[in-house]
């Protein structure tokens, strides 16, 4: 998951929504947005080649997403971090008791930011500074940097998702993690992977022949506790290929 935009807003009638672009190579096995038979309650995509997923619900209003750290100088995990939302959409702590405990293992994995919350909270862990913070209400975006980082592709998802918030259609919320523009180069972050990749990675909805836009999903969660869940998926060049719905 490269790109997720959302807002947290206790109290509110739409206590959460979440708009998010999940970026791999195509060649990466996954299986679409399902409940998985072997852990009820659960509603995630997987990753088919290392058993974890990028973002998903659990039982007792509980949601998951990751996104990676785009930086070729930080050292490479040894597990996957996929495993990081399952672990805590599977669980029983609260997000800040997960998080706090993460820490201690958090080097273990290749660099991540993790957004896990409940009914009560929702909570932000950034694997290269260490920090875990509860999320104050608001619009909030990450892509593969920090929280809130102002790279030009995130800024300009919230900005959409901002002035869609009131209504908060489907249509309008799909349309803003498809848009395909591309900065200026003078506007791209340099995150050491070279310009041709920097121009790629540079939007929100990517598309190439190898890489690009697997997955885009749309979370409503109610104050009633019911939660909507909307997934379409890509194939290469971002041709669309399905789209899948639950509610609970």
């Amino acid at each position: 998951m490269c790109l997720i935009v959302l807002a947290w807003r206790p109290g509110h009638s739409l206590p959460l929504l979440v708009a998010a672009n999940r970026d791999e190579f195509y060649a990466r096995p996954a299986a679409t947005m399902a409940e998985w038979p072997d852990a009820p309650g659960l509603i995630a995509g997987r990753d088919l080649q290392a058993g974890g997923t990028w973002l998903g619900i659990g039982p007792g209003g509980r949601f998951a997403a990751l996104t990676n750290i785009r930086d070729p100088r930080l050292t490479q995990g040894t597990r996957s971090r996929g495993e990081l939302p399952l672990h805590f959409l599977q669980g029983d702590q609260s997000p800040e008791v997960f998080l706090n405990e993460l820490r201690h293992e958090a080097a273990e994995y290749s660099g991540f930011n993790l957004l896990v919350g409940d009914s009560q909270a929702l909570w932000h862990f950034n694997s290269q500074s260490g920090e875990a913070r509860a999320l104050p209400p608001g619009i909030h975006g990450v892509s593969n940097a920090g929280l809130d980082t102002p790279w030009p592709k995130l800024q300009q998802a919230r900005a959409a998702f901002a002035d869609t918030l009131e209504t908060a259609d489907e249509a309008s919320l799909f349309a803003l993690l498809a848009d395909p523009r591309r900065p200026d180069d003078t506007a791209l972050p340099h995150t050491g992977v070279g310009l041709d990749l920097e121009r790629l990675l540079g939007s929100v909805f990517i598309a190439s022949p190898t890489y690009g836009t697997r997955a885009s999903t749309l979370l409503y969660t109610y104050a009633d506790g019911t939660r909507r869940i909307i997934e379409r998926s890509f194939g290469p060049e971002g041709m669309p290929i399905g789209e899948v719905r639950f509610e609970r």
